[in-house]
């Protein structure tokens, strides 16, 4: 799947970046399937390896796959392989995440315009373009969200809770629900992020938690099944999450156990969030039940809890929330609520 190589922790290492060694171009992962034990980072010097590294979560989370794309494009141009068949390959590494697409079309059209001796130059100033977007897009969604938290849930000290990894581990900046939790912590207002393990992969525990420990924020972990007794006992303010596809209409898939909280969300009175650029809204998928839902492996869920040798696991990587469950979402055009298909449209003009 690519080298892998121990970085000293001598500050935060970016999730991906681009290089250029004497040997020849390089995209460079931080393999998230290493954290929080160690900072590994992995050298893909071919689309299949990143491909590979897509696949097993190594690079993840919507943005972040939009800019994998981009650049795995940019890869095949400047080391002389076949374009069109890394975009097929890219494309299609996991099929709900809408951005990866996105990414993979952006820097191929790019590449396409282009004289053939500047293909790979133009895909790869389009990734570098897509990442400096996305970057721009998370400060504003980051202050879209922050003011909608006041309006929301006047007053400060807020008790939020999340569901899988939005943090900078997911962007070219500092990522859309955490970059969020990230401003109201460091303008005081955060009295608490309760933190969903995410199961089975655990991207709450080992990811989310590892962010929130490295910025300094009050955070808590619990299971996934223990949410309900938070808002049972009047102990979230708000919900935020972020999004791996948003229907025309507004349905929001995102990791699996999403659903469940904009449930209890909304029977407790509790304001449901979505935080994600334009980029991951599809107004070619009408509704939810047109997303495709990514099934993994079996073995992910009962690998976490050993089972009986030939049990049979259900194991779907996102679930989707209909748009009446959902308070607002964020993007960095502006916020969308109520969410109808008509306000969305209008945000991603």
């Amino acid at each position: 799947m690519g080298d892998h190589i121990t970085r000293p922790d001598n500050g935060f290492t970016p999730a991906l970046r681009w290089e250029e060694p004497p040997e020849g171009p390089v995209l460079v992962l931080l393999d998230q399937t290493r954290l929080p034990q160690e900072e590994v980072e992995l050298v893909c010097t071919d689309v299949q390896a990143l491909v590979a590294a897509i696949r097993s979560l190594a690079v993840r989370g919507a943005p972040l796959l939009g800019l994998a794309g981009a650049y795995g494009i940019a890869l095949a141009a400047a080391r002389g392989y076949d374009v069109e068949e890394a975009a097929d390959l890219l494309a299609r590494a996991r099929p709900t995440a809408v951005n990866l697409e996105y990414g993979v079309r952006r820097a191929v059209e790019a590449y396409r315009k282009a004289p053939a001796e500047q293909g790979a130059a133009a895909a790869l100033a389009a990734a570098r373009a897509l990442h400096a977007e996305d970057a721009a897009a998370s400060r504003a969604m980051v202050e879209h969200g922050e003011r909608l938290l006041a309006e929301l849930a006047p007053g400060g000290g807020y008790r939020l809770l999340t569901h899988c990894n939005t943090g900078a581990l997911v962007s070219g900046g500092e990522g859309t629900a955490l970059g969020v939790v990230q401003a109201v912590h460091r303008s005081g207002e955060l009295r608490r992020l309760w933190v969903d393990e995410t199961r089975p992969l655990l991207q709450g525990a080992r990811l989310t938690a590892y962010e929130a420990a490295r910025a300094g924020m009050p955070y808590t972990l619990l299971a996934d099944s223990a949410a309900g007794s938070l808002f049972t006992a009047g102990e979230v303010d708000a919900v935020l999450v972020g999004a791996d596809r948003i229907a025309a209409d507004g349905s929001t898939a995102n990791k699996v156990g999403t659903y469940p909280l904009a449930v209890l969300a909304r029977y407790h009175h509790v304001p449901f969030i979505v935080v994600a650029p334009t980029t991951t809204v599809d107004l070619g998928t009408p509704d939810g039940a047109s997303i495709e839902v990514e099934q993994r492996a079996g073995s992910e869920v009962t690998d976490f809890a050993p089972s009986p040798l030939g049990t049979q696991a259900y194991n779907p990587a996102f679930d989707v929330t209909p748009p009446e469950l959902i308070t607002a979402i964020v993007t960095e055009n502006g916020v969308v609520s109520p969410v109808t298909a008509e306000r969305l449209a209008a945000v991603c003009r």
